[in-house]
């Protein structure tokens, strides 16, 4: 599990992270296409850690938002 650091700039980085796991899937879902079952597995791989950076965004979107409402009252 990775450690929780709710600053904006992590949050980017997350999001950079995500972007370019789904790009450098691409090739490997091509080849998945085209019956290739070790691409599969590889993408398959790749969704979990999609998955898993997906989570940790949401995570700090939830508390970007509930330390906000906490400033705001």
């Amino acid at each position: 599990m990775r450690p929780y650091n709710p600053n904006p700039s992590n949050m980017s980085n997350h999001f950079d992270q995500l972007v370019a796991k789904v790009e450098e899937t691409r090739a490997d879902v091509e080849k998945a296409e085209e019956g290739n079952k070790a691409a599969t597995a590889r993408v398959r791989k790749s969704m979990q850690e999609v998955k898993a950076l997906a989570q940790d965004i949401r995570k700090e979107m939830l508390e970007l938002r509930d330390g906000g409402a906490k400033d705001a009252s």
